[in-house]
């Protein structure tokens, strides 16, 4: 349980159970049935929310109202955009520090769809062992990958049966927030170079340096630290981040840059802005590779934001 209990890998198990809260609320925005196995599992989190009558305060509640809500939302956005992509014919997918999550299993995937998930051997691990015992079976071939993606990742990735020639859906969901600049550039500049024409990704950007003093006081950040001995403040990556998506557009992919905000009025549900906010800084981004797969049509919701290139 060691991979799951600390660091990062805490926050695998905050995630999985704001979606497993979201599951059971009746305007559920995704729903993720085995979640809650995963937070039952763990001894740091057994006795955390997994229902919304479980939640004190409801939906007022900080960490499991409205980051909770947060999750959920981002969970159904970047779920429609691997499955534009595969609906586009893209039958490759890599999840980037997949973490706790169970795509591969709660997804309709087309048949022939291949779905890589890459994180360290020490929740990969955990993961299994809760699925085993479930005896869930997942809906697409999936293969798991034990790398670190702060180092060198792609020789595992290639040993697994990744196919570089063949478009590819990627996605780095709450993964660059905790990555050292260096290690997102490398990141970056090693899935453009794995991509074949057609390709997609989608990642969470978060400009930390932007955070004043009064956000990283914010209910939220606080919660977080006193209620689950999360600290993410001290897990963010500090200093400035490098402008990805500038570097995916000089490389020919074309870019949408969004904040959830606009989500949140796509849907009808979500997080709304507040002062001092935790969620202002965050950014999800979009790209595709020029091909002749597709076009997976990025996503197109009330102002929209920058397409560079």
């Amino acid at each position: 349980m060691d991979g799951v209990a600390a660091g990062v890998g805490r926050t695998a198990l905050l995630v999985a159970a704001a979606r497993a809260v979201e599951t059971h609320r009746p305007d559920a925005l995704a729903r993720d049935p085995l979640a809650e196995q995963f937070v039952r599992a763990a001894p740091a989190s057994a006795g955390w929310p997994v229902r919304p009558e479980q939640v004190p305060g409801g939906a007022a509640d900080p960490l499991w109202g409205r980051l909770g809500r947060y999750f959920g939302l981002r969970t159904r956005v970047l779920d429609d955009h691997l499955l534009r992509s595969a609906a586009a014919g893209v039958r490759q997918v890599v999840l980037l520090g997949a973490g706790l999550d169970t795509r591969a299993f709660r997804l309709d995937w087309p048949v022939g769809c291949v779905v890589h998930e890459i994180d360290t051997e020490q929740v990969l691990t955990f993961k299994q062992t809760v699925l085993d015992r479930t005896g869930a079976r997942p809906s697409a071939a999936r293969r798991t990958v034990a790398a670190d993606l702060r180092g060198d990742w792609t020789g595992a990735l290639a040993r697994a049966g990744f196919d570089r020639t063949a478009p590819t859906a990627w996605l780095a969901e709450g993964l660059l927030l905790y990555l050292p600049a260096d290690a997102e550039r490398r990141l970056i500049a090693a899935v453009q170079a794995l991509s074949a024409p057609g390709s997609t990704l989608a990642y969470e950007l978060k400009e930390v340096a932007a955070e004043s003093a009064a956000i990283r006081a914010a209910p939220v950040y606080v919660a977080a630290r006193e209620r689950l001995g999360i600290d993410l403040t001290a897990l963010f990556a500090t200093g400035r981040r490098p402008d990805s998506a500038a570097a995916l557009a000089a490389g020919g992919w074309t870019v949408t840059v969004h904040s959830p905000y606009e989500f949140t009025a796509l849907h009808g549900r979500g997080p709304r802005p507040e002062p001092d906010d935790a969620l202002a800084a965050n950014r999800w981004v979009f790209a595709e590779a020029a091909g002749a797969v597709g076009p997976a049509e990025l996503p197109a919701v009330p102002g929209s934001g920058s397409r560079p290139g």
